[in-house]
């Protein structure tokens, strides 16, 4: 069995979550207490140097870590990553504009609105991030525009890991009415067999 470490409220370890969910694959979760800087713990870091959840332990003394990495390994010679190498390429491409243009954009502000509550002590970063989070979730609503989902109109890995924190961005202040597309599609998403909230456990 599996084991993953995580954080309840991370976006990236949800996504871990879902897809683990989706496919049928059992997993215990170990949880990671990121605000009390548990991940800095020497334990911790023999796990991940880098000391970030989610990681994964397929066996005993092998750890996976960065959440698109785990998605991959786990997604292999299933329906949620084409064999097709175009389609595949097209996977990788969503998922490396998840983590670069994305996942921080609104993880950011997210965590100091709604999880630290210092939205006033971080107002002008929290503005910058939403200025990029806007531009990149732009990104994404045009690419809706005619499309279900977001490679060869299939539901894969790279739904998975743009919908982490896009499905919860309106806690990072953003105002979702103004991405029509892109709500369908979360809620295209939800309806998918043996979907999982981020508060199930």
């Amino acid at each position: 069995m599996y084991k993953l470490y995580d954080f309840p409220l991370s976006g990236n370890c949800y996504k871990v979550r879902l897809l683990l969910t989706q496919l049928d694959i059992l997993f215990e979760r170990v949880e990671v207490n990121i605000l009390q800087q548990e991940t800095k713990l020497p334990d911790f870091l023999q796990k991940n140097p880098n000391s970030k959840v989610p990681v994964l332990e397929i066996e005993s003394g092998t750890f996976l870590t960065e959440s698109n990495s785990i998605l991959l390994y786990l997604a292999d010679a299933t329906p949620l990553l084409p064999e097709a190498k175009l389609d595949r390429a097209q996977v990788m491409q969503w998922l490396f504009f998840e983590q670069f243009s994305l996942g921080a954009n609104l993880s950011r502000p997210r965590f100091w609105i709604s999880i630290a509550k210092q939205a006033d002590k971080f107002a002008p970063i929290i503005e910058y991030h939403q200025r990029q989070g806007n531009a990149a979730l732009q990104v994404m609503e045009q690419h809706l525009a005619d499309r279900q989902f977001f490679v060869n109109q299939q539901y894969t890995i790279a739904d998975i890991a743009l919908y982490s924190y896009t499905h919860m961005a309106t806690e990072g202040g953003y105002d979702m009415s103004q991405y029509p597309n892109i709500e369908i599609w979360c809620e295209r998403v939800r309806s998918q067999p043996q979907h999982v909230s981020i508060t199930a456990i």
